[in-house]
């Protein structure tokens, strides 16, 4: 179903931390200047430029000087990330960077998670118009493990423990993908800027990467939601001394009852949806007027103490196989409703965009 292809790679001419960054969308205004500073060729003067007419002329700036090089012949890459999660528990993550067709979500190719914004939208597919470039990669799920191995040679690119071998040609990617449904993991506004540009331009590629739900080091962190001005949340439940209490007894309920951790001053909670929903869902009834998230249950907790927040709604990690099975049904789940982590590294791989 899916068509993955090899591409002919934009990347830096001298890769290195100082050119990376985090994905535009988890970088904020103070992150943002910390990494223009760090160095003038870095990726974020591309990808977090307010003016996309600047950042397509300075990328032009960028391929004529050299520090941007294009590969001769099209290749897939092997990606592989050790990292630590919030957790503490350290892991490695494996995947593929290729080159994706881009189609409309009625073909059932490529499948949403998560709702989206249009304003996000439209300023990516802004800065496509003006770049041409698919600048960092979005990340998808599939099922299944390809026969890709590691060469056993030192990797093409090694940055901040994430590495990339080059494997030319298509080494089987593309057969072994051609009857796979896809899941976006993180990337919906860019996907969807991808579509519309191609649906107006036929320039119908796009730069991801693809990662099997069977990876041992694939991991879903819970988005945890706190709310301020909203003292008129208060659901019943089991009380319990603690939050570390009521979390643990959340995670002693049965994987396919909705349940939460509820944080309040003075209350400890367990509070258990209505069967059929996910622990996401429970929350969202609540709505999202004073709505913040945090991948770190301790930070929900300590707002809560201080004053700065009314509750917090502690979440478990939802089941892969569950966004997939709510997925293929059409159905999106909350905004927010998975953290994967890490996040991929932008500025390693861009992609030409070509009609």
């Amino acid at each position: 179903m899916a068509d993955v292809r090899p591409f002919r790679a934009v990347r830096y001419a001298r890769p290195g931390a100082e050119v990376t960054a985090p994905p535009y969308d988890v970088i904020d205004d103070a992150s943002a200047d910390a990494l223009r500073a760090r160095d003038p060729r870095n990726i974020v003067h591309l990808t977090a430029e307010p003016d996309e007419r600047v950042a397509a002329e300075r990328l032009r700036g960028w391929l004529a000087d050299g520090t941007l090089v294009q590969d001769e012949t099209p290749a897939v890459w092997l990606l592989e990330q050790d990292f630590v999660g919030p957790d503490g528990v350290p892991r490695r993550r494996a995947g593929i960077v290729a080159s994706l067709r881009v189609e409309p979500y009625s073909t059932g190719a490529v499948l949403p998670h998560e709702r989206t914004h249009a304003a996000a939208r439209e300023g990516r597919l802004r800065l496509l118009r003006a770049t041409r470039m698919q600048l960092e990669p979005i990340f998808l799920l599939h099922e299944g493990t390809p026969s890709l191995q590691r060469p056993a040679r030192d990797p093409d690119v090694d940055v901040e423990g994430t590495r990339l071998w080059r494997m030319e040609g298509d080494a089987g990617v593309t057969a072994f993908f051609a009857d796979r449904q896809l899941l976006i993991a993180d990337g919906h506004h860019r996907y969807e800027a991808a579509a519309a540009f191609a649906s107006e331009d036929g320039a119908d590629r796009m730069l991801v990467v693809l990662v099997s739900i069977d990876d041992p080091g694939l991991q879903v962190f819970p988005t945890h939601r706190v709310f301020a001005g909203r003292p008129d949340i208060d659901p019943p439940g089991e009380r319990f001394s603690s939050a570390d209490d009521a979390r643990a007894a959340l995670e002693r309920e049965p994987s396919g009852a909705p349940a939460a951790a509820f944080v309040r001053a003075g209350e400890r909670r367990l509070v258990r949806g209505d069967p059929g929903e996910l622990d996401v869902e429970l929350v969202d009834r609540f709505g999202h007027e004073g709505i913040a998230y945090t991948p770190d249950a301790g930070e929900a907790v300590r707002r809560v103490e201080s004053g700065e927040a009314d509750c917090a709604f502690l979440l478990r990690p939802p089941r892969v196989a569950d966004v997939f099975e709510r997925a293929r049904r059409g159905l999106t789940m909350p905004q927010k409703a998975t953290y994967f982590f890490p996040k991929l590294l932008s500025g390693l791989l861009l992609h030409p965009l070509e009609p």
